[in-house]
């Protein structure tokens, strides 16, 4: 038996002790918020590492910014995991029930999945937010980060494992994945024996890996590839201040916005203020033919290809398109979003609805920026991912879609 294998079989009968944890799941996670602020230095130290790895290896501000841990992250990670704490258990609600004419009386139950396997990469805080998540749902979890932040991975993950036992609860219902070649990653995907769903969390070529080869029932969660149409009725002063969020208040994360459509008859006016606030934050964008047009000798401005449509940049980089209608926008959208989230900035009641009505994405917003679509902002609590397909679950992913169902029915003695 490999090592993988014998962590899921670990998991497998971790999994079945929480089925009837009950309070002691929210002991765990209260257990590991304390552990996690009174290790904040340690981690912090295991975190300085995985930074200095990065920038002798150049890796970009962007993400250097996702890998960073500092007491206040952590003490954020912290308020994450108290806060699943405090809701509601998603286990052993009833879903419905019915009583049949033999008698029988049925009910469909809400029960954990069982054990989840996450991969994901450079952002740490994940570790501790996806196995809170999984713990309160009753779930086991085998997390398997990437290498950029496998000091501090496996810090956090020590420190959660050792206060879930203190609260009662079997170390194993949390596991850390240590080897972080390719071969591990492969070998978690073909885990189907002891893994009932995998969730993938960071890059598309990450996500798609995943989906081509895992074994196990994947969710898919993360690509960002968010727009932004500017409507010929929008209000220009609201569009540029959402893009600008949108764009740069984050840019790594899977919210941020990558690109822009504008509409004709406001092209020319709307995209000198919207680039004039942009400069402030020192982006660059990638324009079409007409956009390059009409920002020609700016600094930051260069022509797009074909295959920045699709891109999801993660960084100061923002796509930029003049379209002709409402329709073409959607239409543009339809062809190259992830979707994830877009928004329509219009003071057009009809184009708004037809905005939410046509566009196929988790997430559509009028006048708002798209940097909402969170769990905790939707009012949701927490979140493993916001997920981009269609099955089980879709947008922010919290505790209900780490769940899944059952029948329990009763009887007194009916046959068929």
């Amino acid at each position: 038996m490999t090592t993988l294998e014998q962590m899921g079989q670990n998991a497998k009968q971790a999994a079945r002790f929480l089925l009837t944890a009950g309070e002691l799941k929210n002991k765990a996670l209260l257990e590991i918020a304390d552990a996690l602020i009174a290790n904040a230095d340690e981690i912090v130290k295991a975190n300085d590492i995985d930074i200095q790895i990065a920038r002798e290896n150049n890796t970009r501000e962007s993400l250097i910014d996702r890998l960073t841990l500092t007491k206040a992250r952590i003490e954020g990670m912290a308020d994450g995991v108290r806060q699943v704490a405090a809701l509601a258990d998603p286990t052993g609600v009833v879903l419905s029930g019915s009583t049949r004419p033999n008698g029988l009386r049925i009910e469909k139950v809400r029960v954990p999945m069982g054990v989840i396997g996450i991969i994901y990469e450079a952002r740490p805080n994940v570790t501790s937010d996806a196995a809170a998540l999984c713990l309160k749902s009753g779930n086991a979890v085998i997390l398997r980060g990437g290498k950029e932040a496998i000091n501090s991975n496996k810090r956090i993950a020590d420190i959660m494992r050792n206060a879930i036992e203190k609260a009662g609860l079997p170390k194993d219902c949390i596991a850390l994945v240590e080897d972080t070649s390719r071969a591990s990653s492969v070998a978690l995907m073909q885990l189907s024996e002891y893994l009932d769903v995998l969730i993938p969390r960071g890059s598309a070529s990450l996500i798609n890996a995943v989906v081509e080869n895992s074994k196990v029932p994947v969710i898919e969660t993360g690509v960002g590839n968010c727009h932004v149409y500017v409507d010929d009725s929008a209000d220009l002063d609201m569009a540029t201040e959402i893009i600008f969020n949108a764009k740069t208040s984050r840019p790594s994360v899977c919210n941020a916005i990558e690109t822009i459509l504008v509409h004709k008859d406001i092209a020319e006016t709307a995209l000198p203020k919207i680039k004039a606030k942009l400069d402030e934050k020192d982006v660059t964008l990638r324009c079409c033919e007409r956009s390059a047009a009409i920002l020609s000798g700016l600094n930051r401005v260069e022509s797009a290809t074909e295959d920045d449509w699709y891109r999801e940049y993660g960084d100061y980089i923002l796509a930029v398109k003049v379209v002709d209608s409402i329709d073409e926008a959607i239409s543009h959208i339809a062809k190259y979003s992830s979707g994830h989230s877009e928004c329509i900035v219009t003071k057009d009641y009809a184009n708004s609805q037809k905005f939410t009505d046509e566009v196929d994405s988790a997430a559509v917003y009028v006048n708002a920026s798209t940097r909402f679509t969170d769990g905790g902002e939707f009012g949701l609590g927490a979140e493993i991912g916001i997920s981009t397909q269609k099955l089980h679950a879709r947008g922010p992913m919290g505790l209900n879609e780490l769940t899944s169902m059952k029948f329990i029915i009763r009887g007194n003695g009916q046959i068929r």
